[in-house]
C-alpha cells in the first residue's frame, strides 16, 4: 500500500466530488475543486519565491528540518487552505497562537525562523512590531474585514493567489514535515516535526491507499457536515477538520475570535450538523447555558466531541441530557502523540476509560518495559510505529522524549495511567507543572518568573485549581517583599503586560512564607493545598 501527501489526497477528492463544499466559515463556502486550485496557487507562489524543501528527510536526524516554515498567524477562515498549500510546496505550515503577546511571538519567531509568514490582517496589527523581521522574505495578508492597516511590505493573498498561476515543478513526499508548536518543559514553546503521512494516518483518519481510485469510492457518499469550533491553531482543531475534509465531509469552521455559544448553536442549527467539536470546561458551560436558555433545533447531531482540555462529569452529564441523541466524545491526546484514545459516553452507557488507537502502549515506571492489560502498575501513556521525527532544532529533548524500550522507538506523553484488563486505558492526569486552562497549556514556571520580577514580590508560586468555568484556572501564591505594599491589581497589570491573558492568575493569594523544600525546589504539595483551601479568598495581604 502506498503513502500520501495531504495535498494528493484533497486533489484526489476533488476529482471525485468536485462540486462538493469542502468548508464555510461566515459567508465563505469553499468547494473542494476551488480548494484545490487555490493550495496549487498558493504553493507555486511559494515555489517561485524560493521556499520548499532544500535538503530531503533521509539526509537527516529527527530533530534537523531541511524545509522551509511557513508560520500561520491566522483565525480559522482559510486556515485548512494555507496549511494545504504549503505543504503542497514542500514547506512547513507553523501554527502560531494568536493569543500570545508580540513578546511571545517574537520569541517563537526567533526559534522557528520562518522564510514566510501568513496572517490575518487584525493579528497582522497586534504584531506589526515583531513580523517584519530579518529572515522572512514575505508575509501574506489576508483580509478579515476588519479594517485594519496593511503591514508594510506585506503582499495580499489575493494578488498572491494570482501570481500562482503558473505552475512550478513541485513534487511533494510524504516525508515532507508538518510541525505542530506546544510547549516545552521550561514554559518555551517546542515545535513537533511528523511526516506528513504519519500525521495523516494518526490524526485525520488516514491510510494507504492503493491508489486513487480508493479515494475516489470512499469520498462518494458524504455523511452531514462537521463543525470545528475551537480554533484550528491547537492541534485538536486543526485535527478534527482534517479528519474530516480528507475523507470528503464538509466542515464548518468557527468564524469569531472567541466564543459566541448563541452563534455555535444556531450554526450547527442552519447547518444541518452532525458532529461538533469543542475545548473542555471553557466551552461546554457557556453552550450548556445558552442551551438551556432557548430551545435549538439540533435534531441532525449525532455527537459532540471534545479535546484539548478536560470536561468535568457535570457538564458532560448536562450534555447528554439537553441532547439525549447524541454520543459525547472524549478525546485524548498531544502534539507529540497525536491522536491517542477515545472514551464515548451515550445517555444511558457512560464510560470512564478510554479506547486505545493503534501503536498507543502504556511504559512501566522506570521506562524499561511495556506493560500488558491488567498489570496493576500505574505507569506512562506512550505511542510506537507512526511517531514524529523529533522536536525541531533540539536534540536533547528529542532523545529524552522518544526513546528505545524493549527495541522500539516510542514517544513518552507524560501522562500517567493504568490498562484495565480489557485493554482501555484509565487515566490519571498529567506528571508535570503544565495547566490546562480553557484548552490552553500554561506552563507555571514562565508566570512564577513574570511575578518574581516585580520589586514588591519576594517569591511566588502558581499553580492550577479547578474551575467549573475553565476545567482548571491558574492561582498565584505571593509572598510580598519586605515593607512592599504590592497588591493584586498590580500583579495582574504585570502578567497581561507580558504573558498572553489565559496564562494571568484568576486570583492571588498573598502568604507569609512561600514554601520551599530543603533543596530550594518549590513544594507545590503545599501550594495546591492552600489553593484549594482558599478558593473563595480574592487578593487578601
Amino acid at each position: 500500500m502506498g503513502e500520501w501527501t495531504i495535498g494528493g489526497v484533497v486533489d484526489a477528492i476533488a476529482e471525485a466530488v468536485p462540486d462538493r463544499l469542502m468548508t464555510v466559515c461566515g459567508e465563505r463556502r469553499s468547494t473542494y475543486r476551488q480548494t484545490a486550485d487555490r493550495t496549487r496557487r498558493f504553493a507555486n507562489f511559494l515555489s517561485a519565491n524560493g521556499i520548499g524543501a532544500h535538503q530531503e528527510r533521509d539526509a537527516l536526524q529527527g530533530w534537523e528540518c531541511g524545509q522551509d516554515r511557513v508560520a500561520l498567524i491566522m483565525h480559522n477562515d482559510l486556515y485548512p487552505d494555507m496549511v494545504i498549500g504549503s505543504l503542497k510546496a514542500r514547506a512547513v505550515p507553523v501554527n502560531v497562537n494568536f493569543n500570545y503577546t508580540p513578546r511571545e511571538v517574537d520569541e517563537l519567531l526567533s526559534y522557528l525562523r520562518p522564510r514566510a509568514v501568513v496572517f490575518h490582517r487584525s493579528l497582522g496589527a497586534k504584531f506589526a512590531d515583531v513580523l517584519p523581521r530579518e529572515g522572512v522574505d514575505l508575509m501574506i495578508s489576508i483580509d478579515d474585514g476588519s479594517g485594519a492597516p496593511e503591514l508594510t511590505g506585506a503582499v495580499r493573498l489575493d494578488d498572491a493567489l494570482a501570481a500562482g498561476e503558473t505552475d512550478q515543478h513541485i513534487t511533494p513526499s510524504p516525508d515532507d514535515v508538518m510541525m505542530i508548536c506546544t510547549g516545552g518543559t521550561t514554559g518555551r514553546p517546542k515545535g513537533v516535526m511528523w511526516r506528513q503521512s504519519d500525521t495523516y494516518v494518526v490524526s485525520m483518519n488516514g491510510a494507504d491507499h492503493e491508489s486513487v481510485a480508493e479515494i475516489h469510492d470512499k469520498v462518494q457518499h458524504a455523511g452531514p457536515p462537521w463543525f470545528a469550533v475551537s480554533p484550528l491553531m491547537h492541534a485538536a482543531g486543526m485535527w478534527t477538520a482534517f479528519a474530516a475534509l480528507l475523507n470528503g465531509q464538509t466542515v464548518i469552521l468557527y468564524d469569531k475570535p472567541t466564543l459566541d455559544s448563541a452563534t455555535v448553536l444556531s450554526t450547527a442549527e442552519r447547518e444541518k450538523v452532525g458532529l461538533m467539536t469543542m475545548v473542555g470546561d471553557a466551552y461546554a458551560g457557556p453552550l450548556i447555558d445558552e442551551l438551556r436558555r432557548r430551545p435549538y433545533d439540533l435534531s441532525s447531531l449525532f455527537a459532540i466531541g471534545t479535546g484539548g482540555a478536560a470536561t468535568n462529569q457535570r457538564h458532560q452529564e448536562a450534555l447528554l441530557e439537553l441532547l439525549p441523541q447524541i454520543t459525547l466524545i472524549n478525546g485524548y491526546g498531544s502534539s507529540e502523540t497525536g491522536n491517542m484514545a477515545f472514551g464515548r459516553s451515550q445517555a444511558d452507557d457512560r464510560k470512564d476509560t478510554f479506547e486505545r488507537r493503534g501503536g498507543v502502549v502504556l511504559l512501566s515506571e522506570d521506562h524499561s518495559r511495556i506493560l500488558q492489560p491488567g498489570d496493576q502498575e500505574v505507569g506512562w501513556v506512550a505511542r510506537e510505529g507512526r511517531i514524529p521525527l523529533g522536536y525541531f532544532d533540539d536534540a536533547e529533548a528529542t532523545r529524552r522524549t522518544f526513546p528505545q524500550v524493549e527495541g522500539r522507538r516510542v514517544v513518552i506523553s507524560g501522562d500517567r495511567a493504568s490498562l484495565e484488563p480489557d485493554g482501555t486505558l484509565r487515566l490519571y492526569g498529567r506528571d508535570s507543572l503544565v495547566v490546562n486552562t480553557g484548552g490552553e497549556k500554561v506552563f507555571v514556571e514562565e508566570v512564577e518568573e513574570v511575578l518574581r520580577a516585580h520589586g514588591g514580590v519576594a517569591d511566588a508560586l502558581v499553580v492550577g485549581r479547578d474551575s467549573d468555568r475553565w476545567g482548571q484556572e491558574i492561582v498565584a501564591l505571593i509572598e510580598k517583599a519586605p515593607g512592599a505594599d504590592v497588591e493584586s491589581e498590580a500583579l495582574l497589570l504585570v502578567c497581561n503586560s507580558a504573558l498572553a491573558r489565559f496564562k494571568a492568575p484568576k486570583e492571588f493569594i498573598f502568604v507569609d512564607k512561600v514554601r520551599r523544600l530543603g533543596n530550594g525546589k518549590a513544594d507545590y504539595r503545599w501550594a495546591k493545598s492552600q489553593a484549594t483551601q482558599r478558593d473563595t479568598v480574592v487578593g487578601q495581604s
